[in-house]
């Protein structure tokens, strides 16, 4: 188990499936990137930087940073902004784990460019 498995599995069992789908999902968009915990979060790493945080909270389900993406991209991405880089999806709606997946791998684009 790594240490993102461990994270999830230590959290509690509403929040545990969705954050399970969308570390699966980032994952999918990131395949084989270094997985981490840093600041209590999972994190993935594309070329020695950490690219993407997720987190579960009580609520919502956090992803960061998110710099803004290309334009059709970010369309999808803005109602669930919130604040600087930061993007939110409240366990009350439907969480959409192929957005999670685009901006995971629109973000590790971004990250093997400026590399």
């Amino acid at each position: 188990m790594s240490e993102v498995d461990d994270y999830i599995a230590s959290l509690p069992d509403d929040v545990r499936e969705p954050v399970a789908r969308a570390a699966d999902a980032t994952r999918r968009g990131l395949p084989g990137a270094p997985e981490k915990i840093r600041y209590g979060m999972a994190a993935f790493i594309i070329g020695g930087r950490y690219a993407l945080h997720l987190a579960g909270w009580k609520k919502h389900l956090g992803i960061y940073p998110v710099a803004v993406l290309e334009p059709g991209l970010e369309t999808t991405v803005a109602p669930y902004r919130s604040g600087k880089d930061s993007v939110r999806f409240p366990y009350r709606d439907p969480i959409p784990y192929d957005l999670i997946e685009q901006v995971a791998a629109a973000l590790g684009k971004q990250h093997a460019e400026s590399a």
